[in-house]
C-alpha cells in the first residue's frame, strides 16, 4: 500500500470557512494483480472538523492475501465520540476477529455476526478490567464510569471485498454507511448500511458496537464509497456516486469527497474510502 500521512491545512479559499480544517490522511492502495480477477485500487482522505474535540474518526484501507490464494479487501471508517479510544479497538482487533472465524469462507455473514459479538464482548471486559485497575473510592469510580460511556459510543461502517468479486457491508451503528455502486445501475446508489437523509438527527443514546446484520450486494460493484457521517450528514447517497463515479484516481474521488463536504459546511471530522473496480 502506498499511502502518506499529512498534516496540511485546508485554505479558506478551498473550504468558505472562516477555519481551516486539517487533513490527518490521505493515500492509495490497489489489489494484487492476478488472472481472472478484476484490478481494484482504493483511497481514502481524512479531514479534522471545525468542532472543540480533536480527531475521532479511523480508518482501515489494505489488503491482505490469504491461504488458497484467496485475498479479500478491508474497508473501515469507525467515528469516535468523546475520544477514539473505541474507534481505534476496533481497527485494531475486529478484522482480525472476522477472519479468524472458522468458518468464514463456508458460512461468510454468520462469521461476521459471531465476530462482532466477540469483539463486543472483549470490549467490554476490557473496560470492565481498566475499571477495576483504576478503583480508588468515589471520585475513581464516578472516572471509570464516564469512561466506560464514552467507551460505548462510537459509529462505524465495514466493507470485505472478497477476490475483488462480492461486497459484504455490516454497519456496526449510527450514521457512517457506505454506498456500493453497480455497473447495471447506470450509476445509481445501492445502499448498504443504515439510510439517512442529509442533515438527520444522529443517535445521543450510550451504545457498544451494537451491529446491524450484514448482507451481500445486490450486484457486484463497481465503487464503493464508505464515510463518517462528516460527510453524509450534508449529502445524499447519490449525490456521492454522481460526485466521483467519473473520477478514475480513487484517492482523487475520496478527496474530493471530503472537499465537496467542507464546501457546503460539515464542521464534524469527514472521513472517506472510496474503492475502484476495474
Amino acid at each position: 500500500m502506498a499511502s502518506t500521512q499529512q498534516q496540511l491545512r485546508l485554505g479558506e479559499d478551498e473550504t468558505g470557512g472562516a477555519r481551516a480544517q486539517a487533513v490527518r490522511g490521505t493515500g492509495r492502495g490497489k489489489s494484487r494483480a492476478s488472472s481472472g480477477r478484476r484490478k481494484v485500487t482504493y483511497g481514502f482522505h481524512l479531514v479534522e472538523g471545525r468542532m472543540l474535540h480533536g480527531m475521532e474518526d479511523v480508518h482501515v484501507a489494505e489488503f491482505r492475501h490469504l491461504d488458497g490464494g484467496n485475498e479479500v479487501g478491508l474497508f473501515a471508517v469507525f467515528d469516535g465520540h468523546s475520544g477514539a479510544d473505541v474507534a481505534t479497538y476496533l481497527r485494531e482487533h475486529l478484522f482480525d476477529n472476522i477472519l479468524n472465524e472458522p468458518d468464514f469462507w463456508t458460512d461468510t455473514l454468520e462469521a461476521i455476526r459471531r465476530a462482532y459479538h466477540r469483539t463486543d464482548r472483549k470490549l467490554l471486559k476490557k473496560t470492565a478490567s481498566n475499571g477495576d485497575d483504576n478503583e480508588d473510592g468515589g471520585c475513581g469510580v464516578q472516572q471509570r464510569d464516564e469512561a466506560a460511556a464514552r467507551g460505548r459510543r462510537v459509529d462505524g461502517v465495514t466493507v470485505i471485498l472478497i477476490n475483488g468479486e462480492t461486497g459484504v457491508v455490516a454497519n456496526v451503528v449510527g450514521d457512517s454507511r457506505a454506498v456500493l455502486c453497480g455497473a447495471r445501475r447506470r450509476g445509481e446508489a445501492a445502499v448498504r448500511g443504515p439510510r439517512a437523509a442529509p442533515g438527520a438527527r444522529r443517535h445521543r443514546e450510550p451504545r457498544r458496537i451494537r451491529h446491524r446484520d450484514p448482507r451481500t450486494s445486490a450486484t457486484t460493484p463497481v465503487l464503493v464509497a464508505l464515510a463518517s457521517d462528516g460527510l453524509w450528514k450534508v449529502m445524499s447517497n447519490q449525490e456521492a456516486v454522481d460526485e466521483v463515479r467519473d473520477t478514475g484516481d480513487a484517492r482523487k474521488a475520496a478527496a474530493r469527497l471530503v472537499d465537496e463536504a467542507v464546501r457546503r459546511g460539515s464542521k464534524d471530522d469527514v472521513s472517506c474510502i472510496v474503492v475502484k473496480l476495474h
